[in-house]
């Protein structure tokens, strides 16, 4: 079986350390068990490789032989028809999946991200603070009805809405009980730990090599 290749910065600064979305990736395939290796592309001085591969200039990306993958939603959907443990293999199971991924980019993410970095620059009023509590509550309503989002188990779902609803500021904001309690429980599990701790090594290394370098 080819080996998947999961393409990501070779550093970052401290602050989105443990949120930069490879940490999506990692984290599909330590669930799946999926054999994968971690290369990168410069931070700084992005070059026409990188544009050749991700348009936008972003990470990750997903190389699994002939196929190259960019947008953390796309890659996981790819790993998911890898694996059951990351999506159903029924139709109603996939469809549910599918549907679900989808929301927590669509739904959640679209107002999550921007709503989050007008909190973070000091806007005076964030005008996006109704429409994100509007959409939190509606997933609250789910979320207090069932355990999982698909198929009543973990799925590739799960996964990427935890994934987005993480984000420290995002929680402090939600206080939404049944919200808290799902992100609880599907960031308890192993494979997001160990996700989660090879990025902050991974960058980690980085930091080495950049003093490293400076030093040379």
């Amino acid at each position: 079986m080819t080996k998947l290749i999961l393409w990501t910065y070779d550093w970052v600064p401290p602050p989105p350390r443990g949120f930069v979305r490879d940490v999506r990736l990692r984290w599909a395939c330590e669930e799946a068990g999926l054999a994968y290796e971690v290369k990168t592309v410069p931070f700084e001085g992005r070059g026409p490789d990188h544009f050749a591969r991700q348009p936008f200039g972003q990470v990750p990306f997903l190389t699994d032989g002939d196929i190259e993958i960019f947008e953390s939603g796309a890659c996981l959907l790819h790993l998911a028809r890898k694996s059951e443990k990351l999506m159903p293999r029924d139709a109603a199971g996939e469809a549910a999946t599918t549907q679900w991924l989808l929301a927590a980019l669509n739904s959640i993410e679209m107002v999550s991200v921007p709503w989050w970095f007008l909190e973070v620059t000091g806007a005076k009023e964030n005008k996006l603070t109704p429409w994100l509590q509007m959409r939190l509550d509606h997933l609250e309503k789910v979320l207090s009805e069932r355990e999982w989002l698909a198929s009543d188990r973990f799925t590739a779902a799960d996964l990427l809405m935890a994934d987005v609803l993480r984000v420290g500021k995002l929680r402090e904001f939600n206080q939404r009980p049944a919200i808290e309690a799902y992100v609880t429980l599907v960031t308890s599990r192993p494979a997001f730990a160990k996700a989660r701790a090879d990025q902050l090594a991974h960058f980690a290394a980085g930091d080495a090599a950049r003093a490293h370098n400076t030093q040379a």
